[in-house]
């Protein structure tokens, strides 16, 4: 979701101290919070997966009311969906974690409109997602598909993924730990620079990928890349036909080379991909202009 009309505003909340990986003190000028932020935590992994636990084990660490409403079970792909069933199926399995059995948006919409009914939560925060949702693959992601229901609704919102490295999954997994406590350090960025209002600009919302680095995950990214959704669909679909009706289905997985300044171009740097989005599909101002002069004229 690119959207660079959205990119000024957020990139003005993470400008160059944020980049270069470390938080200033707290000004003292700025008022004292009052009470702690209130979570939202989903995912599209699955209420139980090791990437929610780290992100939520690191913000109650750092003071934050955190609450799970998140999958029951892996619902990876399932993009912005949102069920129109009328019953839905919800676990309670431990204090602060609620079970749907739907996808990341039934999960958010269940969260804002009936565990959080009485007062919205200050933030969404989706993942983090075990692999990447970069370039187009952040279309179709349900981790960024969450974090578009909770904007959708009016409230700010995060989708955090770790990127996967190949063929060692443990990888991943460990650098899941780094990827929570970058985040965290995100929520406090936000929070001071929100001076007790907004954490996020209305409608904005951010992307974050977090690289895998080091041989076993565990090394710290190069830095923090505020950037654009690379453009490049990275995965190929064929087919050929099976028995009847049927096709059988191959996907290809190939990168060209990234465009400038993009998600996928700092991700193979090393670093922290913070990617503006906002949860409607507007063109920008010089798209639509071009839009607009293409069907000038038209008549029915």
């Amino acid at each position: 979701m690119r959207r660079s009309r959205a990119l000024p505003m957020a990139a003005a909340l993470l400008c160059t101290p944020a980049l270069a990986g470390a938080l200033p003190a707290a000004a003292t000028d700025r008022p004292a919070p009052t009470s702690p932020l209130r979570i939202l935590l989903s995912n599209d992994d699955g209420y139980n997966a090791p990437g929610i636990r780290a992100v939520y084990d690191r913000l109650t660490a750092a003071g934050y009311e955190v609450t799970i409403v998140a999958p029951l079970r892996n619902n990876s792909g399932a993009g912005t969906k949102i069920n129109s069933a009328p019953t839905v199926t919800v676990q309670h399995p431990e204090e602060h974690v609620w079970a749907v059995d739907g996808t990341p948006g039934d999960s958010v919409l269940f969260g804002l409109y009936q565990v959080f009914k009485d007062k919205a939560p200050d933030l969404v925060i989706s993942g983090t997602n075990f692999g990447p949702n970069y370039a187009v693959l952040a279309n179709h992601s349900g981790t960024v598909g969450a974090a578009v229901a909770a904007l959708e609704n009016g409230v700010p919102a995060i989708a955090v993924s770790t990127d996967a490295a190949a063929g060692n999954p443990q990888a991943t997994l460990n650098a899941m730990r780094p990827t929570a406590d970058f985040t965290a350090k995100l929520v406090d960025r936000l929070k001071e620079k929100s001076r007790s209002g907004r954490l996020l600009p209305e409608g904005v919302g951010l992307n974050i990928n977090h690289p895998v680095v080091g041989a076993d995950g565990t090394g710290t990214a190069k830095g923090v890349a505020v950037t654009t959704q690379d453009s490049q669909r990275v995965l190929t679909p064929s087919y050929t036909p099976a028995t009847g009706d049927t096709w059988n289905v191959s996907v290809a997985f190939g990168l060209k080379a990234p465009a400038p300044g993009s998600d996928l171009e700092a991700l193979q740097a090393g670093r922290i991909a913070v990617s503006p989005m906002a949860a409607d599909w507007n063109a920008g101002p010089a798209a639509a202009a071009k839009a607009a002069a293409a069907v000038a004229g038209l008549r029915p």
